[in-house]
């Protein structure tokens, strides 16, 4: 008899436990409304870029972009937005960066807008260099040369 009354309050615990998150768990599914019809009818552009010259697809660390370019990053961010290393080499010292997200990176470059320059801007990573060598990286890494400013 104690054993089912014990069973009897575990599973009304755990039936009690779950109704109680049902709530929560609909507030995080983002609703039905008319706003998300439309957006799940329009796909999201995938942005995808590839490094042709090791056939990694973006987005990639810090370091395998390093690699492509020939050098060894020190890493000099590391933070949740971002990673940053620093790129020493003969001809020119250069930064990649890299994000977790997209929006991150979005951010990013409209921050740098400011300073105005050449990037060369891959899925979820940016390379800061010479406008020389990112001409010579883009075979390399794929992505596209922005302009900003």
């Amino acid at each position: 008899m104690l054993q089912q009354s014990t069973a009897r309050l575990v599973r009304g615990a755990a039936l009690a436990g779950s109704l109680a998150l049902l709530p929560l768990a609909a507030a995080c599914s983002g609703g039905g409304g008319e706003d998300d019809a439309s957006a799940k009818s329009t796909p999201a552009p995938t942005a995808v870029t590839a490094a042709p010259a090791a056939g990694v697809v973006a987005p990639a660390k810090v370091e395998v972009i390093a690699g492509l370019t020939g050098c060894t990053a020190k890493i000099r961010i590391e933070a949740d937005e971002l990673r940053q290393g620093v790129c020493h080499t003969a001809e020119a010292d250069y930064l990649i960066t890299t994000f977790p997200e997209e929006q991150y990176k979005e951010t990013w470059l409209e921050s740098a807008s400011i300073y105005g320059g050449k990037y060369l801007v891959g899925s979820r990573w940016v390379v800061s260099a010479k406008p020389k060598l990112l001409e010579q990286f883009r075979p390399k890494l794929g992505g596209t040369i922005q302009q900003l400013g």
